[in-house]
């Protein structure tokens, strides 16, 4: 009645719009968690975390947050604390203020001074001793192909 089909049809593609936007998780200060999780969306974590995290976006760890255990993502953004073992297939970006301890895998890698870093750091497709990682499996591919 008095054109409310044209009303309802305006907030639903609006709301299906919004729904279409980027989508932040958030662990605030003060919550933990222990065991796995997955997500397609960024994730910011300002709590604790200990077990797996796997993100298809980016990560960011703020000043007081920290993450123990493993992590695999897009990409990451460490303010506050991390061990374990973390994977980035793009940028990392250790802050000022963050501790990272472990086994780090990264695409591209920024360390701002100040940061306090330790334990292996190897570019994707790199070995601890520098040299491409898989140089045995590309030159199998490579004789297959002929």
């Amino acid at each position: 009645m008095f054109g409310s089909d044209k009303k309802d049809k305006a907030m639903s593609k609006t709301t299906s719009q919004a729904g279409t936007g980027h989508s932040l998780n958030t662990f605030a200060a003060g919550t933990e968690m222990e065991g796995k999780l997955k997500t397609t969306s960024d994730i910011r974590i300002d709590g604790h975390l200990k077990g797996e995290l796997r993100c298809e976006a980016k990560v960011i760890i703020g000043p007081k947050g920290s993450i123990d255990g493993t992590v695999k993502c897009q990409n990451a953004v460490v303010e506050g604390k991390f061990k374990g073992t973390l994977e980035v297939k793009e940028l990392l970006h250790i802050k000022e203020s963050a501790n990272v301890t472990g086994d780090v895998l990264y695409g591209k890698l920024v360390v701002q001074s100040g940061a306090v870093i330790s334990g292996t750091y190897n570019l994707h497709g790199t070995g601890a001793n520098g040299q491409p990682a898989s140089s045995n499996q590309a030159k199998k591919v490579v004789e297959a192909a002929k």
